[in-house]
């Protein structure tokens, strides 16, 4: 009769040593700084501050700018040095961005929120281009395939292929569209997904 009590204590005992080191790994997952897992949660992370009433049952509540946009790293990361190569077969290297502002898209002809996404950052491009560095990173399309489908899209700046896809994996991208957007230093300062021209100017006036 003392036999399933001990069987329970030693599953119970089983549960937990397993479920510690989990628990361990997800939290080293979500707090190293590296790229993706240190983004601001942006509801979560609004400091509570006092309500400034404008009308009765209105308020406004004053929160950083910041705090708003998507994808803002509480701890910038360096942007690895990665060599592709640029629309007429050149090696280029990420290392190049290094000296001025950048928004880097990480994109393909066959996914469709990445076409979408195009003709704003083409549109966005356009209004900026002459202080911030766009460049598209292609993992996938040939050269003939990523030039002709971006400038369909009205988009001017540079692309460059990561054929062998060293800089997706050197930045860990397991989703597409991705963007980062890297300071003058150097350093990844955001990350993120799909964005609208919106999303993309305000990002682009809060960090660059």
């Amino acid at each position: 009769m003392a036999v399933r009590p001990r069987l329970m204590m030693i599953s119970m005992a089983v549960a937990i040593a397993v479920s510690i080191p989990a628990g361990w790994a997800m939290w080293r997952l979500t707090s190293d700084g590296g790229f993706g897992d240190t983004v601001r949660d942006v509801e979560m992370s609004a400091p509570v501050d006092r309500v400034v009433l404008s009308e009765p049952g209105e308020y406004d509540q004053p929160v950083d700018a910041s705090l708003r946009l998507p994808g803002v790293l509480v701890n910038p990361v360096p942007l690895p040095a990665i060599e592709m190569i640029d629309a007429r077969e050149l090696a280029v290297s990420s290392a190049d961005l290094i000296g001025s502002p950048a928004v880097i898209n990480i994109w393909f002809s066959t996914c469709p929120p990445c076409a979408r996404e195009l003709a704003d950052f083409a549109e966005v491009h356009a209004e900026v281009g002459d202080r911030i560095r766009f460049v598209g990173v292609n993992p996938f399309d040939s050269t003939e395939v990523m030039q002709r489908f971006a400038s369909e899209r009205g988009v001017t700046y540079e692309q460059w292929r990561d054929p062998d896809n060293a800089f997706i994996d050197a930045v860990a991208t397991l989703a597409f569209p991705r963007t980062l957007f890297v300071d003058a230093a150097g350093m990844v300062v955001a990350d993120t997904g799909v964005l609208t021209a919106e999303e993309l100017r305000d990002l682009i006036e809060e960090l660059l």
